[in-house]
Formats: C-alpha cells, sequence, structure tokens
C-alpha cells in the first residue's frame, strides 16, 4: 500500500491547470538550500507532508487573525484539494525549485496577500503581509513538516532538527517572515509567546473534517486518509491541543500509528519518479536516488 500511496500523495503536488515548474532545469541552477541540507531529506516524503501540512494548518487556524485571513479569503471550503495542491507546489519550488523560480513565485505570493486584510469576528484588524503573522505561519509550517517527518518516517536528531528550521529562513525572509524560528528552542519560545493568543474555533473542526471527507486519496488508499488526519493532530503540542479541544478522539490507536509509520517510512525509502526532489537532484547532476542513499548513510 505505501508506495502506491506515496504516488497518491505526490499527485497532490500537481495542480490542475497550474504553472509547469521543470525541477530539472536549467541544469546546475542552486535552490534557496543545497541539496545536502536536512530539508531536501524532509521535503521528499509525500506522506510525511500531507500529515505535516494538515498539523500546520491547524496551528494557523488556532491564530484568530490568521484563521480569518486563510478562511475568509481562500479557496479552501469550496475547493480545498486544488488549494491543497497550489499549497504543496509552493513549498515544493521554495525548496527545490531553481534560485530565480522561487524568488519570483515567492514574490507573487506576497503581491496577493498585500491585498489580504479584514477583520477577525471580534473586530481586530489583520493583514497578511504582517510580519507577526507571516512568522507565525512560517513557524507553523517548519514545525508541522519537521515533526511529521520526525514522528512517522525518519528519526531526526536534535541538530537535525535545529538545522532544518535554520534552512528555512532563506525562503522565510523572502515572504517577510524575518523573525520566524531558526531552531527547536526558538519555535518552542515562540509558541509559549503565542500561547495566549491562540483559542478554539469550529472552523478547525470544520477544516478537519474537509480533509477527512474530501476524497484526496484514490480508490482503496481513502481507508488511509483518516488516520493521516489523525497522524496530524496527535503532533499538534499538547498545550494547543488542549487550548483547541482536540480531545482523545482525534488520536491514533497503536495500529493506525504503525499504518501511518509504515507508509512513512516506506516513502522515504522510494524514489518517485518525476517528483520535484528526484528531478531537483537530477538538475544538480547528481543520482536520482542521491536523497533516498544519503538516508541510509547517516
Amino acid at each position: 500500500m505505501a508506495d502506491p500511496l506515496s504516488r497518491a500523495a505526490a499527485r497532490l503536488l500537481t495542480p490542475d491547470g497550474g504553472p509547469a515548474i521543470d525541477f530539472s532545469a536549467p541544469p546546475g541552477a542552486p535552490a534557496l538550500i543545497g541539496p545536502d541540507s536536512v530539508s531536501w531529506r524532509v521535503f521528499k516524503n509525500p506522506v510525511s507532508l500531507f500529515v505535516g501540512g494538515i498539523t500546520a494548518v491547524i496551528l494557523e487556524l488556532a491564530e484568530p487573525r490568521v484563521r480569518s485571513g486563510v478562511w475568509d479569503h481562500s479557496s479552501f471550503k469550496a475547493q480545498p484539494l486544488k488549494r491543497l495542491k497550489r499549497t504543496g507546489l509552493a513549498a515544493m519550488v521554495t525548496v527545490y525549485g531553481p534560485r530565480e523560480t522561487a524568488e519570483k513565485m515567492i514574490a507573487g505570493v506576497v503581491r496577493m496577500h498585500g491585498h489580504v486584510t479584514g477583520e477577525t469576528p471580534a473586530g481586530v484588524a489583520y493583514q497578511a503581509n504582517d510580519p507577526a503573522l507571516l512568522d507565525w505561519v512560517q513557524a507553523t509550517a517548519s514545525f508541522g513538516f519537521i515533526e511529521a517527518y520526525h514522528a512517522y518516517a525518519c528519526t531526526l536528531s536534535q541538530v537535525e532538527r535545529d538545522a532544518a528550521f535554520a534552512e528555512a529562513a532563506p525562503g522565510a525572509r523572502l515572504y517577510g517572515a524575518t523573525g520566524a524560528p531558526t531552531s527547536e528552542g526558538a519555535w518552542k519560545r515562540q509558541l509559549a509567546l503565542m500561547l495566549p493568543n491562540l483559542e478554539p474555533s469550529e472552523i478547525v473542526f470544520e477544516f478537519l473534517d474537509i480533509m477527512t471527507r474530501t476524497p484526496l486519496l484514490p480508490g482503496p488508499l481513502r481507508l488511509i486518509q483518516k488516520p493521516l488526519v489523525r497522524a496530524a493532530v496527535d503532533i499538534v503540542p499538547v498545550e494547543v491541543r488542549a487550548r483547541l479541544g482536540l480531545g482523545e478522539a482525534w488520536s491514533l490507536n497503536g495500529l493506525e500509528r504503525r499504518l501511518v509509520r509504515m507508509a512513512g517510512s516506506s516513502a522515504d525509502r522510494v524514489p518517485i519518479k518525476g517528483a520535484p526532489a528526484v528531478e531537483a537532484t537530477r538538475r544538480m547532476g547528481l543520482p536520482e536516488n542521491y536523497l533516498y542513499r544519503r538516508r541510509a548513510a547517516l
């Protein structure tokens, strides 16, 4: 099941009718971070990316200004799969795309966010390009992807987790998140500072319902979709889960945990032909299995 699941999850990175990004060209063009980075290993895994992306959105939706900006100004409610694909592609371009391509894409996102303004239901004004909100969004993304990979694909050392946070800095700065955490310790400090601002919302549960019932994976593979969503909730920091009311009903049972780990671990061993990670390693003149072979050597 794990290999078909990996291919199905990888299809989430191909937006319908969206821009075609050639990660294999031009030859030798560097990305914002290099192929020897922890991030190149982490972002190659479509299973942990799917899980970590959901974790990140849960944390984003816990902040009322970010929640209003996301829920009121995006297509998530009406077209969740399309939105997921666009977000996944943006992450791939930021990590694996040629630097020039990544810079151009991010500049476009920043311009678009410049038009996203409004007020929360409580009357608090927000602006999507507010550096404090950008720092939170960047922090939650880094945490979600790193923690999901660590929990369900391949154990990362403390040094590796700190490195992965630090490697996100070049992309974060381009987005305007100049205060995003550059280590796990910095993430924990930011979380502690942000915690009083986080609040429960029915929108969190609406989001989780959408992620559970929308047919994101094909055919029999939908059987694992609900455990993947639970896996995402399971790694949300306990203090945030308590604040949001995400109780034990959202936790993985033993069988589900083994199933998710099997899928994540298998996806970490098998290169997916045409995937951004594989194409990017080819662009850099490296073997297609470079990131997978490198994993075994660490």
